[in-house]
């Protein structure tokens, strides 16, 4: 029993804390506790009821704003156009005026900051169009990060029926933050900043100065909502993180809050094995369009085709048909008997005496079949009255090839060389067709008898020639490559420490006195056999160098550490 007392006593003084200015205000209390590392539940007060979460709901709205920029759909620097809608938006607001362009890192600054409703429904209207698709978008993701009792309608947080969360929904989302956008996470801890036409302040400020290791997030009010919060904070290597709903000031609040806060870091071990979340899984959304079709009868009837079997093709014989005289019977003469009736059908006779001029070196043109009718016939007539046995022979290929061979002429090649062609014309011998053998006496004199054979073409492949004189070596090009990461390869080190605890403190105090010169940096501490040391990494060099004149200036440690 004592130990069980023990155990119920700071949640029974929380639980009273709570519950005695509670009575006043019309807005329920909630609140949950989580150790952020494992994502396990500490503590839990009506943590699952739907309340309006007032602006704390710009937590989701930065989150999505961060998404887009790490997916590449916007930048940092582009520039939004205020429209009516965001520009009629009640306090607290930036002052933004209808038809104005400004820079999405001052949306961002403001509504992180200063809790700009303004500013919080330009960045859903350049995100997504419109402030409603931007909710829709909101509540989709809610529900791919686990948050089941969320729904938006708006970006800001004004009260409006449909726009509720829970004080375990909220604290899953501030979780996510953390893990999600650690790169953009310092900027829930900045109590002020340059937000383009105004410098705004932190409306967290108070907490963050007041609770030690407090490094965000969010804070809240409508008189629907009363006065919420969710806040993380850090202590060696535990880290928390809680939400509170239904306060009734903002010093009750976070007074409930550093309770709450410094019951679950009495609770937690310190060595834990640290679960991260999953990354999320509607970060982009994709439209699949699919063509609707109706699908025809004849598509959707099953069908079988069967291929028949077919015989291999048979290899075709060259038959040659010869018209038959009216009164003549048809036959068919072997092979041989057509080849020599051919060959004598188409040998020429003498060729009239003709007064003009003719090629030496070219053979005379055979004739077509239709030009010498009475040949053809004679010769089919000789071929079908040739004997029997003579057309029952076997005839081989060498037979067939060897007369044809034997009686034809080579052509005699074309003149190629330049003496040939500039003879005169009447040095050209006339001859008839039955001169062709004659025609190979001027082959000597070809120019290709004489060329030599061509080289053998270089492997060498030449990629670009030189101009002209250009034959000295190429001066050597320097080649200079820039960090991925667009300079931020630079760090500050803060010395050597006992504890780790001691490390963080350090670091925690320089984040919080640093502004915008640690904006996008990352605390680390590593463990050395020397002692724990403490560093900032992820700055520019103007950024590393600054820290550390400041630094240099209340007479503390610093070193600017290059890449």
């Amino acid at each position: 029993m004592t130990r069980i007392t023990r155990f119920a006593r700071p949640w029974a003084l929380i639980l009273l804390a709570i519950l005695a200015p509670a009575i006043a205000t019309a807005a329920p209390f909630a609140a949950y506790v989580m150790d952020a590392r494992t994502g396990k539940p500490i503590y839990a007060q009506n943590a699952d009821t739907k309340l309006h979460p007032a602006s704390l709901t710009k937590m989701m709205t930065l989150y999505l704003a961060f998404a887009a920029i790490e997916r590449g759909q916007v930048r940092l620097d582009s520039k939004f156009l205020i429209s009516s809608n965001a520009a009629a938006e009640p306090p607290s607001k930036l002052g933004l005026r209808a038809g104005q362009r400004i820079e999405l890192r001052y949306l961002i600054r403001a509504a992180a900051i200063k809790s700009a409703n303004d500013a919080a429904t330009a960045i859903g209207e350049g995100i997504a169009g419109s402030e409603d698709a931007f909710a829709a978008q909101m509540t989709a993701t809610a529900r791919a990060l686990g948050m089941r009792n969320t729904n938006f309608r708006n970006a800001n947080g004004l009260t409006q029926q449909g726009h509720y969360s829970t004080a375990q929904d909220m604290t899953i989302l501030g979780r996510r933050l953390f893990y999600d956008f650690p790169q953009y996470y310092s900027l829930f801890s900045r109590r002020s900043a340059d937000a383009g036409i105004a410098q705004v302040s932190s409306t967290n400020k108070r907490f963050l100065d007041e609770y030690p290791g407090a490094d965000g997030i969010k804070t809240g009010y409508t008189r629907a909502a009363g006065f919420n919060l969710t806040a993380s904070a850090q202590r060696g290597r535990k880290r928390i993180v809680a939400s509170v709903f239904g306060g009734t000031s903002t010093a009750q609040r976070n007074q409930v809050m550093a309770q709450l806060l410094d019951a679950g870091f009495g609770k937690v071990p310190s060595n834990v094995r640290e679960i991260r979340p999953e990354p999320p899984q509607l970060l982009a959304q994709k439209v699949v369009r699919k063509a609707q079709v109706e699908p025809t009868p004849a598509a959707t009837e099953p069908r079988t085709l069967t291929l028949a079997s077919s015989a291999p093709p048979q290899r075709t014989r060259r038959v040659v048909k010869v018209a038959p005289e009216p009164s003549a019977p048809v036959a068919v003469a072997a092979p041989g008997q057509i080849v020599n009736a051919l060959r004598e059908a188409a040998t020429p006779t003498a060729a009239p005496a003709s007064g003009g001029l003719t090629l030496a070196s070219s053979a005379r043109p055979r004739l077509r079949p239709a030009a010498r009718g009475d040949a053809v016939d004679q010769a089919v007539r000789m071929a079908v009255a040739q004997d029997d046995e003579a057309a029952a022979a076997p005839v081989q290929t060498a037979s067939l090839a060897a007369p044809v061979l034997a009686a034809s002429s080579r052509p005699a090649p074309a003149p190629r060389s330049r003496d040939i062609a500039s003879q005169p014309a009447d040095s050209v011998q006339t001859a008839s067709a039955d001169a062709a053998p004659a025609t190979t006496a001027g082959s000597d004199d070809l120019s290709l008898a004489i060329s030599q054979a061509p080289k053998r073409r270089s492997e060498t492949v030449i990629l670009a020639a030189m101009g002209e004189g250009d034959i000295a070596d190429p001066e050597a090009v320097e080649i200079v490559s820039r960090a991925p990461s667009g300079g931020r390869q630079w760090g500050v080190n803060l010395g050597l420490y006992r504890s780790q605890a001691e490390a963080d403190n350090l670091l925690l105090q320089l984040a919080l006195q640093g502004g915008a010169a640690l904006e996008g940096g990352r605390r680390h501490v590593a463990n050395t056999n020397r002692g724990f040391e403490a560093t900032f990494q992820g700055l520019t060099r103007a950024s590393a160098q600054l820290v550390c004149d400041r630094a240099a200036a209340r007479q503390e440690p610093c070193t600017v550490v290059g890449p």
